[in-house]
């Protein structure tokens, strides 16, 4: 198992600046390369303090390419649905040069009403404009000229520039949650897959169903599953929870009221089970996730063993994406935690 750093920024300026936001990450990102994480994750997300910090993985993914040279950089993920797919193929490329080579790019839906009704696009169109986009940036990216008339974007003659330093693109992930549809596409189509830890058995099958797919199109080995998780490790078990609980429940309260527009309404084949899906959000605690493995935070023996056990209930993966200063975490808390993790954690898994 290898193990990455993310960055969801889920804060607002009443809370942290943006500025001190990403000066604390980017002194994290200063840390990666010597305490052996091997990637590097932010997400695309808009206008409020869930995610709202990063409209543009890319723009952070260049800061952190001048800072760490080893990690590889992800999207985690870039959203097609509120994107020209001509410019993100023109990014994409941008970024794996001045990267030199290490960018891998994840796909994502959208999944926040607040997001779709800015944007003016219809969460019915959801899956179509994911598909288009993501194999419209697909074409652009493997080839030298291309033409592809599309339902929401036309392409006519377009050579995307800059051309990827990796050959023939970088490397693609897209992200689920719940949906078996999305396991067997990122299966079939040879791309990893960025997944939230559910229950055990569900996301056991999951990954099953993707690792399926993968075998059944012929890819080689048996594909890249990536999990995420928000990560304390202190020496003190006590310590850890009492200083990671109220900023894990603030998450936990932002996804929620981000995504809670659509509970009661949404009828729409795209989003099958949104209401169950929230409502078994809004149950969930600090308390609740540290029971299902969802979270890692305790002393380095807690953690190894809740590393140990989650991957006895769902199988093994192969990229922990750990959130380590997640909410309003100081930084000399989150770099401590990273640093013992490191020490004391990640070389049992290696």
């Amino acid at each position: 198992m290898e193990f990455g750093l993310q960055f969801f920024p889920s804060i607002g300026p009443d809370e942290k600046s943006a500025r001190d936001y990403f000066a604390e990450s980017l002194r994290l990102v200063d840390e990666a390369d010597d305490l052996g994480y091997k990637s590097l994750r932010i997400v695309e997300h808009y206008f409020r303090p869930y995610g709202g910090y990063s409209p543009n993985p890319i723009v952070f993914l260049a800061a952190a390419a001048m800072r760490s040279r080893k990690a590889q950089l992800l999207t985690g993920a870039v959203l097609p649905v509120f994107n020209n797919p001509m410019k993100l193929a023109g990014e994409i490329g941008m970024l794996d040069a001045i990267s030199g080579g290490r960018l891998e790019v994840g796909f994502a839906r959208a999944f926040l009403p607040h997001e779709f009704a800015k944007f003016g696009i219809n969460v019915n169109e959801s899956r179509a404009r994911f598909d288009e986009g993501i194999e419209q940036i697909r074409l652009l990216l493997e080839n030298e000229t291309v033409s592809h008339a599309g339902r929401f974007h036309t392409i006519d003659n377009v050579s995307s520039l800059p051309r990827p330093t990796q050959t023939p693109r970088p490397p693609f992930w897209v992200a689920a949650l719940a949906t078996a549809e999305t396991f067997e596409f990122a299966g079939r189509m040879g791309y990893g897959v960025m997944g939230i830890p559910l229950g055990g058995a569900q996301l056991r099958s999951l990954m099953q169903t993707y690792r399926e797919a993968w075998r059944a199109a012929g890819h080689p080995g048996k594909g890249r599953v990536m999990l995420a998780f928000h990560m304390y490790c202190h020496e003190s078990r006590e310590a850890a929870a009492d200083i990671a609980r109220e900023p894990i429940n603030k998450y936990l309260q932002a996804v929620v009221s981000s995504a809670s527009e659509w509970e009661g309404e949404l009828n729409s084949k795209d989003y099958p089970n949104y209401d169950k899906i929230i409502a078994a959000l809004r149950a969930e605690t600090f308390e609740t996730q540290l029971t299902k493995g969802c979270i890692w935070v305790g002393n380095p023996k807690d953690i190894r063993e809740q590393i140990a056990d989650y991957v006895g209930v769902v199988g093994d993966f192969e990229i922990a994406s750990l959130q380590a200063n997640f909410h309003n975490l100081p930084y000399d808390l989150a770099s401590a935690s990273a640093r013992l993790f490191s020490r004391e954690v990640m070389p049992h898994f290696s």
